[in-house]
């Protein structure tokens, strides 16, 4: 027979082994929330304009000039122009993790197309196979050749591109971030008031 006392050691033990689970499976829950969340540097975030869609680009273009977006899409074509590469985009909404994701519509109001330049420095190649990405990008009055009239443009700040897994994560992930154009991002974040 086990005495009372070593049942209750017993007890004890497990009941520690329970919390410790409990605490570990926590800071291993907030460790992917919070690897999750930093999709976007939270210096891009903070300085672009909210709630910018690729609708409201293409209705009121002059009124983003100049400014930070952040959008979601699929590389439909690849151009090298003028130094820079030039990427057409099909858009993609983004969700609140700034994650794009296909519509649930072919009609949706956000289908269309626009255009990304990159400057090729430091650019991966792994770029060809992203199956989508995030671009932060400043909007721009350049255009590529073959750019459609009213297709709007981004000058890439950063690039989060996505694997495979529509997910989250997946194979082929990778970013790429303008050194050159860090004169973009001031010091300190701009109240959306500003915008």
């Amino acid at each position: 027979m086990i005495s009372a006392d070593r049942m209750l050691r017993q007890r004890r033990t497990q009941c520690m082994l329970v919390r410790g689970a409990a605490v570990l499976a926590g800071l291993l829950a907030v460790g992917g929330l919070s690897a999750c969340a930093a999709t976007i540097p939270s210096k891009f975030t903070q300085q672009a304009a909210p709630g910018v869609t690729l609708s409201k680009l293409k209705a009121s273009p002059q009124a983003y000039t100049g400014k930070i977006v952040i959008l979601g899409g699929v590389i439909v074509d690849k151009k090298e122009e003028g130094g820079h590469i030039w990427l057409k985009v099909k858009n993609r909404p983004l969700d609140h993790d700034y994650v794009p994701h296909i519509p649930m519509s072919i009609d949706d109001s956000e289908a269309g197309y626009y255009w990304v330049m990159v400057n090729p420095q430091g650019l991966s190649q792994t770029y060809r196979d992203w199956a989508r990405m995030t671009v932060v990008g400043l909007v721009s009055n350049e255009k590529p050749a073959q750019a459609v009239s009213g297709e709007p443009v981004l000058a890439a700040l950063y690039l989060r591109g996505w694997g495979s897994n529509w997910g989250g994560y997946g194979q082929r992930e990778d970013v790429w971030e303008d050194n050159q154009a860090a004169s973009y991002i001031s010091a300190t974040p701009k109240s959306p008031k500003q915008f």
